[in-house]
């Protein structure tokens, strides 16, 4: 099945998915806006205030269309960077979090391979609205099966790829992200890999998301969680300022 993208599918998911953030950011720019004619604002502190409300507002939509718009991420050329494109692999993971953009596109590039994806969303521990309501819009690859974090009903080392591709982030705790990862780690062959692709807690991630970053963790917490999981590599490859590949070998 051959995926095709609408343009600027990206931000317009971005903008669907988190609309309660910005029907909450656009009421209190509203009501700074009439508050103007009740209070004797300081000129400089309100024209400052308007323009870090927009910033907030507008600069998370202009980094996502360049990452998942114009970046060629859905293109998946950025394997070749890590050494992945056209490897040999017979099973691959895909595991999401009830958001599923890339099984369809991992196929594609791996065609002679066997795909299972696996999805881990817990509706009572996974509470964010966006994961909501992504989950409401995604594509459903066949054969998807609904686990549990800590359980990948898999035998031991049978699987040469595990992709976590935006998806780990949404698990919240440090010990359950370290218990998902051993599983990652127990249902790898040996010398195969996870490859993660995540936004990270970090100075271009604030500027692009201010106090939204917050949502994403630092590279320490993942090499701390992967090496806690037993991961004897950790490597780092940038994709645009604002998004990181890694390429963790069980």
């Amino acid at each position: 099945m051959e995926i095709k993208r609408r343009p600027f599918q990206g931000v317009l998911n971005i903008l669907s998915f988190n609309r309660h953030f910005y029907v909450a950011g656009l009421a209190v720019l509203a009501m700074i806006i009439a508050s103007r004619q009740l209070i004797g604002w300081p000129e400089p502190l309100y024209w400052l205030t308007i323009a870090a409300f927009l910033y907030g507002l507008i600069m998370p939509l202009i980094v996502s269309a360049y990452v998942y718009d114009f970046s060629g991420y859905y293109d998946f050329q950025w394997l070749k960077n890590i050494g992945l494109h056209g490897a040999n692999a017979d099973q691959l993971l895909n595991i999401n979090a009830g958001f599923d953009e890339t099984s369809f596109i991992i196929k594609e590039h791996f065609p002679e391979a066997n795909l299972r994806v696996f999805d881990f969303y817990n509706a009572k521990q996974h509470t964010e609205p966006a994961i909501i309501r992504a989950r409401k819009v995604s594509l459903v690859y066949p054969g998807t099966q609904q686990i549990a974090s800590n359980a990948i009903p898999l035998n031991d080392s049978s699987a040469d790829i595990i992709f976590l591709l935006s998806a780990a982030h949404e698990i919240r705790s440090h010990k359950e992200k370290v218990q998902f990862l051993k599983e990652c780690r127990r249902v790898c062959k040996p010398g195969g890999k996870v490859i993660m692709v995540e936004h990270l807690r970090d100075f271009p991630n604030f500027l692009a998301f201010s106090i939204g970053f917050t949502h994403f963790f630092s590279r320490a917490a993942w090499k701390k969680a992967f090496s806690e999981a037993g991961f004897l590599s950790f490597n780092e490859t940038k994709f645009t300022p604002f998004m990181s590949i890694f390429s963790c070998g069980a």
